[in-house]
């Protein structure tokens, strides 16, 4: 279940800014460490080198173990792959119907496959499909040759992307995960990556739930070769997962990025380094199920909404609407929604000009007295100074508020 909750309006100078000034910046801080002890189970045993479960709108961290470690990610990798593809279309650069030529290079690759062949013409889609589905390392290398004229330009941009999501365990040689030296990433980077590929590019995230892609003929017969399964095997065992990717190699064990969507509310699990096909499936459903079962989001307040008018000082205008930059959704053990409050603590002295997008005070969230979300308030629109006469009476204004406040 998800709650609104009210925003209680505070003023700087009142009684709580003293107590605002001291408080620590706990955006995105785990639930289970922000809140006291024993209000739920530890988070279960998992079985692999590096994990971590996270809510999907708040960015909580509700289970981690090793999440910061460098790993290889075998074809996790691909995910990234996908995600720079996806902008590339999202930006018109390369479009789904165009036709790329699969080079030698691709058609050599070993591994996973879509199974295309040297010198065949194949839709910038059905490579997209053929990597999210099937996790083809042909696949990839043809994309990353078509988006940036080579394998290792295309890994120029995929690291550009970690860097700008602040994935910084992070590191691209290739686009297929194939083992490399230098080549690595780490749970949590991988969760930040699909909460990025859930979001930036939904039009493309229902390629991810999809159980079977078939491609090609088969040469001596002519008829369409089998379609081949993708190797998530949670899509085919729990209705509520619908992504995201596989990845297995000697050296990563078997990797698998998931995300499950119950009642309006998603969660990201990662798991890295597990045993077996079928442990890397069992480990990551351990996760999930601890997720659903002990936590709950509450929706404290919609972004880009005003949230109030404040007094502007010698501006074009006087009053200035104020809100938050995104929605603010927080995750809390279950049974304690009611016991979150929210206030909003808005600066007195605002001077134009202002920006759109400025900090213009502090939302916090507590939970059992605690901060658990300290978040900024920005100003929806832009303000601009006013004319001599307006700054002067308004100067005047501001000055006899002053003595009297």
């Amino acid at each position: 279940m998800k709650h609104l909750i009210s925003l209680h309006f505070l003023r700087k100078g009142q009684v709580f800014s003293a107590c605002m000034a001291v408080m620590a910046l706990l955006t995105f801080s785990s639930v289970a460490q922000a809140l006291p002890a024993g209000l739920i189970p530890s988070p279960p045993q998992v079985a692999a080198d590096g994990y971590i479960l996270v809510d999907a709108a708040s960015g909580e961290v509700l289970a981690e173990k090793n999440a910061d470690q460098k790993l290889p990610p075998a074809s996790l990798t691909k995910m990234m792959t996908a995600y720079v593809v996806e902008t590339e279309l999202a930006n018109g650069n390369i479009g789904r119907d165009d036709q790329v030529t699969v080079s030698e290079k691709a058609w050599r690759m070993k591994g996973s496959l879509m199974f295309i062949e040297v010198g065949e013409k194949v839709s910038v889609s059905d490579l997209l499909k053929g990597v999210i589905i099937v996790s083809g390392n042909d696949a990839s290398v043809a994309l990353a040759e078509y988006v940036a004229g080579s394998e290792d330009g295309f890994a120029q941009l995929m690291n550009s992307t970690a860097e700008q999501f602040g994935m910084t365990n992070t590191h691209f040689v290739n686009a297929s995960g194939w083992p490399a030296e230098n080549h690595y990433s780490s749970a949590r980077d991988l969760a930040v990556l699909a909460r990025h590929m859930i979001n930036d590019h939904p039009e493309y995230y229902p390629i991810y739930a999809e159980k079977e892609f078939q491609y090609g003929v088969d040469k001596r017969t002519g008829k369409p070769l089998n379609p081949q399964a993708n190797r998530n095997t949670l899509l085919f065992t729990n209705p509520n997962v619908d992504g995201i990717k596989t990845g297995h190699s000697d050296e990563a064990g078997y990797c698998l990025v998931a995300s499950s969507e119950r009642e309006g509310r998603r969660l990201i699990a990662v798991v890295m380094g597990t045993r077996s096909e079928r442990s890397r499936a069992n480990e990551t459903q351990k996760l999930l199920t601890y997720g659903f079962r002990f936590f709950d989001n509450v929706d404290v307040k919609k972004g880009g909404v005003t949230l109030e008018q404040v007094r502007v000082w010698k501006g074009a205008q006087d009053e200035l609407a104020v809100g938050l930059e995104k929605d603010l959704v927080i995750t809390v053990p279950r049974g304690k929604d009611k016991q979150v409050q929210a206030s909003m603590l808005i600066d007195q002295d605002i001077m134009a000009p202002v920006a759109a997008g400025q900090k213009v005070g502090t939302v916090k969230v507590t939970l059992d007295d605690e901060v658990i979300s300290e978040v900024p308030l920005i100003a929806l629109e832009p303000v601009e100074e006013g004319g001599f006469f307006k700054r002067l009476w308004d100067g005047i204004l501001r000055f006899f508020a002053g003595l009297f406040s």
